[in-house]
């Protein structure tokens, strides 16, 4: 594996960010970066979006440009698992 690869994928110039999503008990949502530091959590599905985009934003902003792995226009992909009971 060489330094520009983590889990199997490539970092030389990455187009997806992507997040999964999770609705915890107390009723917020909190999104997660699957390869990139960023966590965000809202109140309702809206505003995450919207803090998602805004907490990638910021995130880029403080990395050093030599350290950016990601083109200048990335698109965001979200995963939302939904629970569902089978044995009720």
């Amino acid at each position: 594996m060489t330094e520009s690869d983590y889990r199997g994928y490539n970092y030389s110039m990455k187009n997806i960010i992507q997040f999964s999503i999770e609705k915890g008990q107390d009723g917020y949502y909190t999104a997660s970066a699957n390869d990139f530091a960023i966590v965000t959590q809202a109140k309702n599905f809206e505003d995450l979006i919207k803090n998602i985009r805004e907490a990638t934003e910021l995130h880029f902003e403080e990395v050093l440009d030599e350290e950016k792995s990601i083109s200048q226009n990335p698109s965001i992909f979200i995963n939302y698992e939904i629970p569902i009971s089978l044995y009720a």
